[in-house]
């Protein structure tokens, strides 16, 4: 009998054994293929689409942004193009109504077509750049401006001239939309503010070149150097990417992924990225088509408040008046406009540059408020100046009250309400307005620009110091506006901002 039972127990155990081996390769077998999976899936997710491979890489988000830089090196050549529009017409006045024989209405209906020209680009942009992609966009914009810089170059009369001014002034409106919004759409939330800013320092520097080399050269071959930023970024257009978040809208989705991968780098880790997007992608397609008046239902309004708002407050103050009319205020102050112009130039050069490092450390509110309130600060001394010229006070103070009001006035402007209005349109606006209310914004920014303009004399010729009063005014108003409405964007994707703003 014990000897049963040992041989039963014997055959059991045996049995266990042979068991247990068979579970323990099996589980061994499993924990191979586990290691064989978990890199496939988690690692080297590949999408295929269009002949195109898209890797996932888990591990930190150590990618090479190179092609993220060239990028937005390559749009921001728009915005040269645009500060060379803007700045073309001051330094040849003279030369260029001479040559054609200009009356001086002809000279000024040359002048002031360009902002009709940016008008109309301005409302056609938003819908441009959701049909073509932001990339097209941008390449109707430098088509239009090559061909207008060509019509002025071969013109012999004042129509070839308005006809090329208002070419240039469409691409204009065109670039002052699509070109934040692109960079916006591109950049990493913790540099999105600094890339945006860089096509405010752009325009700055093309302003700066016409003004400076202007005085040198000849007003045709000024009008030939226009179309070398164009030529750079037609050609750029060729190897940088598309948005991609344009692509996951309106695009494929291994396009999307590729675009996002070549931005962020090879080695990066998009996989987060990619599914707030696309999840953020899917909710809007669940909203109905949107239309013109959609854009004023409750669930937009605030969003257009801030970006038009923004636009009234950045215009108002009389940026375009001081600016169009720099040499004339110098002059009438007693002070070298020659030597005035040269400042000028340089210190909006500097201090805008000075704001695209600090954007994404101090924040967009911040900025604007130490702006506007510099703005105010320079209204009151360049405002006092002309005060004391009128009831001739200390005359001998004059020439450094105005210099110093007008120098604080473009430093305060450049810091701040100069790019940042912009770079707060380009984020706030949810994609299935983006075109629409973008649209809305740079209109509203281009007919203020021009109501200042044209105003500027006739307020000037009304009183000199009550001009100032009244644009340190609006600047005071845009303080308050500033703080009441506008958000701190800083440091949030652009997904994140809309939540925040959907939800207040």
């Amino acid at each position: 009998m014990f000897l049963h039972l040992c041989s039963i127990s014997a055959n059991l155990f045996f049995c266990c054994e042979k068991m247990a081996t068979k579970q323990n390769a099996k589980v061994a077998e499993n924990n191979d293929q586990v290691e064989i999976r978990v890199p496939l899936l988690e690692k080297a997710k590949v999408a295929f689409e269009d002949d195109f491979v898209v890797k996932y890489r888990s591990g930190k988000n150590k990618g090479h942004q190179w092609i993220l830089y060239l990028t937005t090196f390559v749009t921001v050549c728009g915005s040269f193009a645009f500060g060379s529009c803007i700045g073309f017409s001051s330094p040849i006045q003279s030369a260029i109504t001479e040559d054609l024989n200009l009356t001086i209405a002809q000279f000024s209906l040359f002048g002031s077509i360009l902002n009709f020209g940016a008008m109309i680009g301005a409302i056609t942009s938003g819908r441009m750049a959701d049909f073509t992609g932001r990339k097209g966009a941008m390449r109707v914009a430098s088509s239009f401006c090559t061909a207008g810089w060509l019509a002025i170059y071969f013109a012999e009369g004042p129509l070839p001239l308005n006809f090329g001014r208002l070419a240039t002034g469409f691409g204009m409106g065109v670039y002052s939309y699509v070109i934040p919004v692109f960079i916006a759409e591109i950049a990493p939330k913790h540099l999105r503010g600094a890339l945006t800013t860089t096509s405010q320092l752009m325009i700055i520097c093309g302003i700066s070149f016409s003004f400076i080399v202007g005085t040198v050269i000849t007003w045709r071959t000024l009008a030939l150097t226009g179309i070398i930023p164009c030529a750079v970024l037609l050609l750029g257009l060729l190897i940088i990417p598309e948005s991609p978040r344009w692509l996951a809208k309106y695009g494929d989705h291994g396009k999307f992924l590729m675009a996002l991968q070549r931005l962020r780098g090879k080695e990066a880790d998009i996989s987060d990225e990619a599914a707030e997007i696309e999840d953020y992608i899917r909710k809007l397609e669940k909203l109905p088509q949107s239309k013109l008046m959609d854009l004023f239902q409750r669930r937009y309004l605030r969003s257009i408040i801030i970006g038009v708002g923004l636009m009234f407050t950045q215009q108002l103050g009389g940026i375009n008046g001081v600016c169009f009319y720099v040499r004339d205020v110098f002059e009438s102050a007693g002070f070298p406009s020659d030597t005035g112009t040269i400042i000028y130039a340089c210190l909006q050069v500097a201090v805008t540059a000075l704001g695209a490092l600090v954007i994404d450390r101090a924040g967009r509110k911040p900025l604007l408020l130490v702006s506007a309130s510099g703005l105010v600060v320079g209204c009151i001394l360049t405002g006092l100046s002309f005060y004391l010229k009128t009831y001739e006070i200390a005359l001998n103070v004059i020439p450094a009250l105005a210099v110093s009001g007008i120098l604080v006035y473009i430093g305060s402007f450049s810091i701040g309400m100069g790019a940042v209005p912009w770079v707060i349109m380009s984020e706030i606006f949810p994609l299935d307005i983006k075109g629409s209310a973008g649209s809305l914004a740079t209109l509203a920014n281009w007919s203020t620009s021009w109501a200042v303009s044209y105003t500027f004399n006739f307020l000037i010729s009304w009183s000199s110091y009550g001009t100032y009063i009244i644009y340190g005014t609006i600047n005071a108003i845009s303080i308050l506006f500033i703080i009441l409405v506008v958000p701190e964007t800083k440091g949030k994707t652009l997904e994140e901002i809309q939540t925040a703003i959907n939800a207040s």
